[in-house]
């Protein structure tokens, strides 16, 4: 049985969603309820607000919870990736391309990280273009500014 819940919270309107065991997604902004997703606040996923609570304070760096994100073979290495982008550091599309041993598939890599189903948790928004810019994030740039402003504290 999956739960999801809606919060309000610094970078506006957010739901979580876990099925039973594990965080499997988040949403920016999203009403949209997946099918068979009950509306209640879980335990799961109230520790999982509690933790982005600490990392939006600037009191966590690391979130400490399962996550069971739903991908292709690829879209699951590239996000184990992502995962091993230090806090406060970022990379290229390139540079996560071949940290998985594939240097060509950075286009791929990119779409990859636009299909991360479990955003900040799984940290998509460490990625930004090769020259440094930021580039593409699903919940608008300004969140993914915000959230790179936290970690350069």
């Amino acid at each position: 049985m999956k739960s999801i819940y809606f919060y309000e919270t610094e970078i506006g309107k957010i739901s979580i969603l876990e099925n039973g065991r594990s965080i499997i997604g988040l949403y920016f902004a999203s009403g949209i309820i997946p099918n068979s997703a009950k509306v209640v606040e879980t335990e799961l996923i109230r520790e999982a607000k509690k933790q982005l609570d600490e990392y939006f304070a600037g009191k966590r760096e690391d979130f400490h919870i399962a996550l069971e994100p739903n991908g292709t073979e690829f879209q699951q290495k590239v996000w184990k990736a992502l995962e091993n982008i230090p806090y406060g550091e970022t990379c290229s599309y390139a540079e996560v391309a071949k940290n998985i041993g594939n240097p060509k598939a950075y286009r791929a890599v990119g779409m990859a990280n636009n299909k991360n189903p479990i955003p900040i948790f799984i940290p998509c928004h460490r990625v930004i273009g090769k020259n440094g810019k930021l580039v593409g994030y699903g919940g608008g740039l300004d969140i993914k500014k915000y959230l790179l402003d936290i970690e350069s504290r």
